[in-house]
């Protein structure tokens, strides 16, 4: 018998969460079980299994297991580590980063609204899950618009006081700093938020047009069009928020589609029998197995961190315990959620439309993938390459005049930025304005990387383009030959106007390319430059913090590398109470930073 199966028989009946572990100690699987030992025991017998639980089988080294008190417990953990760990082996869902919310600091005098991925219990007030960062921010910055919010640096009710900035005086903000707004004002006003927020809008417009016709009773004619105005915001934002709140939302419908090893998961979101948003998620084949699994960790995954969701989800594949898994909704919404599997009728005509959507995205995605490839062939044949540039690499400099000189290297695998794998070069040996030396230095540091293996440089790419010319081109080559590698290298030539106008080779042969490879290295380009110049002004702004801490009497350079460090950037630094700058530096150095910066001495 087996150590792992010895220790399988003898874990408890009782119901868990087991992680199964590589050689490396890496967690590879994370599942759950009604009855640990009977479960984990399965996976060291030797009746047959599939094909993917015997590719995971193959690699369990060892495995760890947390006891639990339900079922439903059980499979909450489950979902939270998948999370944590994203094993190899589970289904991780690549978007689901975690579902953006607005957040009112309720406890707080002065309440702030802002957008955070994380929902937790703190006695704060969480509106959402917005199916992206951009519709979160949108609707805070429209709450903004309409109730005139502060959105300046300074902290209430610290800043009281203070002197009104530009948006006070063109009338885009209340004006909390004169000290005119009280915070039971402000409660009140926060208050209305709340109801927009909760879907409760009309209750908030109707107030505004009450004061509205007052105000054009009253001729104040200027007061009525303000008020008109922040009539037709809120109830355009409330229509738009009540569906985002849970409040409209009838159901959701999700629909599962399998196609050529590879699987694509739709979520349709209706109001009124209405679609009013969708998501999409591809899975491949490595990681997932029959279609019941991969719907079974899906919405897990996709519906266990909520905390709104509708009160009834339609699927078109069944799940592994549905009513487990619908208790474990209600017991994190507080109210039943039905979990159906339609096999006639509407609702089944629903879940069919969802798989559609299903098929056209994976078809759409199959498509675009083999358009990429036809571009990456059509590359590999005008350069003459040996092979397909699956990994493309791309280096350049910015600095202004000598100071922060910097490198930048991105990479695109298979066509697709990776940006999880660009990577940034301060320049220490050139200390002129020299974009050939710098980039020179920053070649030789990213191959000796390579040679040594170390994490993060250890993939070498098929093909290196340098922004410049042949001469540039021609040292990236050198550089590349001497560390002991053969990778081909081309320039990235401009124009007058600073756009990509071709390749050239490190013997000085230029080469045109057609339309289509043409924009795909532009893009490549105009993204370097990006990336670098983004890194460039990064550094800039942190020597400008540090020439503004040098200012302040008492703070040298370990003062002022703590303070940075600590606080992360000047934002931080400048909103900092006396009480938390006091955890880094002596009490009458942290009243005289708290001071100067809270003075009219920087802007």
């Amino acid at each position: 018998m087996t150590d792992r199966k010895q220790k399988a028989l003898a874990l408890p009946l009782e119901p868990g969460v087991y992680l199964m572990k590589d050689k490396t100690g890496a967690v590879i699987y994370v599942g759950k079980a009604k009855q640990l030992k009977s479960r984990v025991s399965q996976y060291f017998q030797d009746h047959k299994h599939d094909a993917k639980t015997r590719r995971m089988v193959a690699n369990i080294d060892d495995f760890d297991v947390i006891v639990v008190n339900s079922e439903r417990e059980a499979l909450v953990l489950e979902a939270s580590l998948i999370v944590k760990y994203k094993p190899k082996y589970n289904i991780a869902l690549k978007r689901i980063k975690g579902f953006p919310y607005i957040k009112v600091s309720a406890q707080e005098e002065f309440p702030k609204l802002s957008t955070t991925l994380k929902w937790e219990k703190d006695g704060n007030k969480y509106y959402g899950p917005y199916m992206s960062r951009t519709n979160s921010e949108i609707v805070l910055q429209k709450i903004s618009e309409a109730m005139k919010l502060p959105t300046c640096k300074y902290e209430f009710p610290r800043d009281i006081g203070k002197k009104p900035c530009l948006n006070v005086q063109m009338n885009r903000c209340m004006g909390i700093c004169t000290g005119k707004i009280s915070s039971q004002q402000y409660h009140a006003i926060i208050g209305n938020i709340v109801s927009v927020l909760e879907g409760k809008y009309m209750k908030v417009a109707d107030s505004l047009q009450a004061e509205m016709e007052m105000a054009s009773d009253e001729l104040n004619f200027e007061l009525a069009a303000l008020l008109r105005d922040r009539y037709k915001a809120i109830v355009a934002l409330g229509q738009r928020q009540k569906v985002v709140s849970g409040s409209m939302a009838d159901c959701d419908v999700v629909g599962l589609h399998e196609q050529d090893g590879r699987c694509c998961v739709a979520v349709l979101h209706y109001a009124d029998g209405v679609v009013f948003d969708k998501h999409t998620e591809v899975i491949d084949a490595v990681v997932h197995g029959g279609a019941c699994e991969t719907m079974t960790e899906f919405v897990k995954q996709f519906y266990l961190p909520r905390n709104h969701m509708p009160r009834k989800l339609y699927l078109s594949h069944d799940i592994d315990d549905r009513d487990v898994f619908a208790a474990a909704l209600k017991e994190q919404v507080g109210h039943t959620v039905e979990v159906n599997v339609p096999q006639r009728g509407q609702y089944k005509e629903m879940t069919d439309l969802a798989v559609k959507n299903a098929r056209e995205q994976l078809e759409w995605m199959t498509s675009s993938e083999e358009k990429t490839s036809r571009m990456l062939e059509s590359l590999q044949k005008t350069l003459a390459l040996d092979e397909t540039p699956k990994r493309i690499e791309a280096c350049d400099i910015s600095n202004t005049g000598d100071v922060g000189i910097v490198g930048a290297m991105t990479v695109f695998i298979d066509g697709k930025a990776k940006r999880s794998e660009y990577k940034l070069f301060k320049v220490k040996d050139v200390t002129s304005q020299d974009d050939y030396h710098s980039m020179q230095e920053v070649l030789t540091r990213r191959f000796k990387r390579l040679q040594e293996q170390s994490e993060g440089f250890a993939n070498a790419p098929d093909l290196l383009l340098v922004d410049g010319g042949s001469t540039h081109a021609a040292m990236a080559r050198k550089v590349v030959r001497e560390m002991g590698f053969d990778i081909p290298v081309f320039g990235m030539a401009k124009d007058a106007k600073h756009r990509t106008r071709a390749l050239v080779t490190p013997d000085g042969d230029e080469i045109g390319l057609l339309a289509h490879l043409f924009s795909f290295i532009g893009r490549i380009q105009e993204e370097t430059h990006r990336f670098a110049i983004q890194f460039h002004r990064n550094q800039r702004g942190k020597a400008s913090y540090s020439s503004i801490l040098d200012k302040i009497e008492g703070v040298g350079p370990a003062r002022r590398a703590a303070l940075l460090t600590h606080f992360k950037s000047m934002k931080a630094l400048r909103a900092a109470s006396l009480d938390e700058l006091c955890v880094v530096v002596p009490y009458p150095i942290a009243k005289t930073v708290h001071e100067f910066l809270g003075s009219e001495n920087i802007s």
